[in-house]
């Protein structure tokens, strides 16, 4: 079904789908191609709303019974590590950060797939074959960045010489927004999983972020009562988009109740509170 304001991308809803976070519920996105030479200027927009990017496409959750999935993301002043995690950053203090453009490799897919196979073996993406893994790389309008971690292969808990050869040990693909940095989508070397990479990741970024003066980092949906999500409430100064506007998560247990609201706005009241790019009005 489409929906549409005058003069604005259209937006589309999907069919009801499986949820993957809570069991026994279903899913349905709100979306919106992402095209055009005001590509960046909607995604930093609609990303300030509550939207992911996935390719060239927005989307948001707006599911019939069910409003549990926030957009989260961490303020980057106000943000201070927690004791296990300045343990997990002294502890991969030695990796190694490259940044590249929006461009796929075979050794990127390996990882990739050594990812799924271990950890989200009857997920969604796992049959995603390395043709349609480079298009979720490479197929990006807006700034777009691939941030890989490295190793000297053989020692993972060692500083690397000059004469060791790098291992691929994470990636995460980033889009940079005017206002923080997006993590699309992560994963790493399951070998590695006591060095809790992942949550190092997210660490670096935060870093990042704050040397290049960005207000926040923007981590995906949290929703309670999905344990795959229960990390993100770990991060200190994180806040959600919930009622349309972005607040602090606090005690993450009150937000239980989402899961079944008394009531959903239909989806053209949705669109219509829709702020857009002053290139769209």
């Amino acid at each position: 079904m489409r929906h549409s304001l005058p003069h604005a991308p259209q937006f589309y809803v999907t069919a009801p789908q499986p949820c993957p976070y809570l069991h026994g519920r279903a899913e349905r996105k709100l979306f919106t191609a992402l095209t055009g030479e005001s590509a960046n200027e909607l995604n930093n927009t609609l990303s300030r709303q509550g939207f992911r990017r996935s390719q060239n496409v927005l989307y948001r959750p707006s599911c019939e019974s069910c409003v549990a999935c926030m957009s989260a993301r961490i303020r980057v002043s106000e943000f201070k590590p927690s004791r296990t995690q300045r343990r997990i950053a002294r502890k991969n203090r030695h990796l190694r950060r490259l940044a590249t453009s929006a461009w796929a490799t075979e050794e990127q897919y390996e990882l990739f797939r050594s990812y799924l196979d271990e950890r989200h073996a009857d997920g969604g993406m796992a049959d995603m074959d390395i043709f349609e893994f480079a298009a979720m790389v490479e197929e990006t309008p807006v700034r777009t960045r691939v941030i890989e971690y490295r190793t000297a292969q053989g020692h993972p808990q060692a500083e690397p010489t000059p004469q060791d050869h790098d291992e691929l040990v994470a990636v995460c693909l980033t889009d940079v927004l005017d206002d923080g940095l997006s993590l699309v989508y992560s994963f790493y070397d399951p070998a590695f999983d006591s060095s809790s990479l992942g949550t190092y990741v997210i660490l670096d970024h935060v870093e990042l972020a704050r040397s290049a003066g960005m207000p926040f980092v923007y981590l995906g949906y949290w929703v309670p009562g999905s344990r795959k999500m229960d990390y993100k409430a770990r991060f200190s100064a994180l806040e959600i988009y919930k009622g349309g506007v972005w607040q602090p998560i606090g005690d993450p247990a009150q937000h239980s109740s989402d899961i079944h609201p008394l009531s959903i706005d239909p989806i053209v009241e949705q669109v219509a509170r829709i702020t857009l790019p002053h290139s769209h009005k």
